[in-house]
């Protein structure tokens, strides 16, 4: 298995609590969570990109957006 090379996000603060992400050979993302490196989540790009998109502009439908 490749060594992966996981970045920080630059939201993350110094301490703990950071969000980390790498690319696999076979091109799929992995985030995780500094306090927790064992568990990972794994998606294609495609995936984060929609998982963004709402979270940006919010569900339809829903209160508050």
């Amino acid at each position: 298995m490749p060594t992966l090379h996981w970045q920080k996000s630059s939201y993350s603060s110094e301490g703990n609590n950071c969000l980390e992400l790498t690319t696999t050979p076979d091109g799929e993302l992995r985030l995780r969570e500094s306090d927790d490196p064992a568990t990972t989540l794994t998606v294609p790009p495609v995936g984060l990109r929609s998982l963004l998109d709402v979270v940006r502009r919010g569900i339809p439908g829903r209160p508050g957006r």
